[in-house]
Parts: C-alpha cells; structure tokens; sequence
C-alpha cells in the first residue's frame, strides 16, 4: 500500500488532499495514504493553500470538512527554522516559496512528501503519483 513502515511520517502536499477531497484522477492513489494509519504531517501552508481552493471551487461545508479531517493530523507550523531552512530549499532546487515550505517541512521531519506536482519531480524523499 505505501512505501514506508507504518511508523515513518508522511506529508501529502497540497496536490494531493486536492485529488483525495475533489475525487479527481488521481483521487484513489492517494486515498491509502490520507486513510493509513501513518503519522500525517500537514505544514500550515498546506491548511492555507487546501482551504482556499475548496472555498474557490466547493463549498465552506467542504472547507469546513477539509480542515476538520487536517487537523486531527499533526499541524507543522511555519517557525523561524522552517522559514530559513525553506529559503535555502528554494535556492537550491528552485522552488516556489510554498512548495519549498512544503518540501524544507519533510526533509526536517525525516517525511516521505506524497504529491501529483511535477515540481517535486526527481528530488530525494520524494514519490510522485
């Protein structure tokens, strides 16, 4: 079902609780991630970017459901460490300011970053469906 043991952190980037919660293509690879029972970690960027497209395409009793299901999963907020060690992600692999937060928060926790967003495409720690 996943690549990691059942006790190893997962981060399911933006992309993929989209596919999950709009049933899109991609809606069935990710489900067994967002349903396992593996830690979840979900970066406050991530809260941010997942509401709002809900509220833009849904409605706020979807929202209200999406932040629901998140937050019962261990929230990582945006520190000063964070921060920093994102500035540097996005130098070095060339990311956007939100995918490298998103990235620097797996890379620190030691996650397996779960994502559809070709901008991950290639880097280490990475699986792309």
């Amino acid at each position: 079902m996943t690549a990691g043991t059942a006790t190893e952190p997962l981060l399911v980037d933006s992309s993929g609780w989209l596919e999950y919660l709009t049933q899109d293509v991609n809606a069935q690879a990710f489900a067994p991630y967002l349903e396992g029972s593996r830690p979840l970690l979900v970066p406050t960027i991530v809260l941010y970017e997942v509401k709002k497209k809900i509220l833009q395409i849904g409605s706020k009793a979807e929202a209200d459901r999406f932040v629901s299901q998140a937050l019962r999963r261990q929230v990582v907020p945006l520190d000063e460490f964070l921060a920093l060690a994102a500035a540097d992600t996005s130098f070095t692999y060339r990311l956007a300011m939100a995918d490298a937060i998103i990235y620097a928060t797996a890379r620190t926790f030691e996650a397996e970053l779960l994502t559809s967003d070709q901008a991950f495409r290639g880097l280490p720690g990475v699986t792309l469906l």
